[in-house]
C-alpha cells in the first residue's frame, strides 16, 4: 500500500508538470484519483479545464470535481476559483461576484504565507504568489493599504528581475504618486489585466493621494488659501475661509442660468398653490 501511494504522489507531481489532455484523465488518472491528495487533483483537473472549448463542458466538469474534494478546504477554493475566473471569461458577472464572496472568508493568501516559512517555498513560486498577490493588490476594488504586502518578504523575489516593475508599481500607489504611476506605463502596460483597468487604476491611486490631505492642508494655511486649523487630537479640519476664486464670464453666465432655472421652478410651485390652494386648505 505504501508503495501503491508513494506510485500514486510520483505520478501526480510528475503529471502536473507536462501538458494533459481530458482523454488522458478520463483513462487514467479517473482510476486512482479517489487516492490522490485532493488539492493536487484539482490542480491536475485544471490542466485539463484550460484545453476544453466549450466553456460550459467545462463548468460541469469543475462542479463535478468540487464534490469529489468537498473534504478538503484548499481544494473546495481552488475548486470555486476556476469556476468564477470560467463565469467571467463568459460574463456572467453574477454568479462571478456570488462566487468571489463564497470564497472570501475562507481565503486570504497573506495570512497563508503568513504562517509558512518563506525559505521552504520554491523561489519560482515565490515570485509567483508575489505576483499574483500584487495584481490582486492594484486590482483589487476595496484594496488601499499595501503596507503588509510591501513588508512581506515574499515580494524581495521579485526584485532584480523582469517583473520589478511591480514592485515599484506598489510603491507608487502606497504614496499615491501619479507621477511615477505614469512613468511606470512602459512597464505595467504590457500587463493585460492592468492595462485593461487603466481608469480604474488611476481613479485608484488618485485617492491615495488623499492619505497626503494633511500636508496639503497645511501647506494651503502656510501660503493664506485658507483660514482655520487642524485638531490633530480629534482628527479634524476647521475652515474658516478660503480663497474665493474669479468667475470668467462663462462661469458668471451658469451661474446666471442656474438662478434663473430656479427663480422659475419657484414661480411655478407658486401658481400651483395659487390655483389648488382650495382644494388643499379645504
Amino acid at each position: 500500500m505504501k508503495d501503491i501511494l508513494t506510485l500514486t504522489l510520483t505520478l501526480t507531481l510528475t503529471l502536473t508538470l507536462h501538458v494533459l489532455v481530458p482523454q488522458l484523465y478520463e483513462n487514467f488518472i479517473s482510476e486512482f484519483e479517489h487516492r490522490v491528495n485532493p488539492l493536487s487533483l484539482v490542480e491536475i483537473i485544471l490542466h485539463v479545464v484550460r484545453q476544453m472549448t466549450d466553456p460550459n463542458v467545462a463548468l460541469s466538469f469543475l462542479e463535478k470535481t468540487r464534490e469529489k474534494v468537498k473534504s478538503s478546504d484548499e481544494a473546495v477554493i481552488l475548486c470555486k476559483t476556476a469556476i468564477g475566473a470560467l463565469k467571467l471569461n463568459i460574463g456572467d458577472l453574477q454568479v462571478t461576484k456570488e462566487t468571489i464572496e463564497d470564497v472570501e472568508e475562507m481565503l486570504s493568501a497573506l495570512r497563508f504565507l503568513g504562517c509558512v516559512d518563506i525559505k521552504d517555498l520554491p523561489v519560482s513560486e515565490q515570485q509567483e504568489r508575489a505576483f499574483t498577490l500584487g495584481l490582486a493588490g492594484l486590482l483589487g476594488d476595496g484594496v488601499f493599504n499595501f503596507g503588509e504586502l510591501l513588508m512581506h518578504p515574499v515580494l524581495e523575489s521579485l526584485r532584480d528581475t523582469d517583473r520589478q516593475w511591480l514592485i515599484d508599481t506598489l510603491y507608487a500607489f502606497n504614496s499615491g504618486n501619479v507621477e511615477r504611476f505614469q512613468t511606470l506605463k512602459t512597464a505595467w502596460g504590457q500587463q493585460p489585466d492592468l492595462a485593461a483597468n487603466e481608469a480604474q487604476l488611476l481613479r485608484k491611486i488618485q485617492l491615495l493621494c488623499l492619505m497626503e490631505v494633511e500636508l496639503l492642508v497645511m501647506k494651503a494655511l502656510s501660503v493664506g488659501l485658507v483660514k482655520g486649523s487642524i485638531d490633530e487630537v480629534d482628527k479634524r479640519v476647521h475652515m474658516t475661509w478660503v480663497q474665493p476664486s474669479v468667475l470668467d464670464l462663462q462661469q458668471i453666465k451658469g451661474m446666471k442660468d442656474r438662478l434663473e432655472f430656479w427663480c422659475t421652478g419657484v414661480k411655478s410651485m407658486e401658481m400651483l398653490v395659487e390655483h389648488q390652494a382650495h382644494d388643499i386648505l379645504t
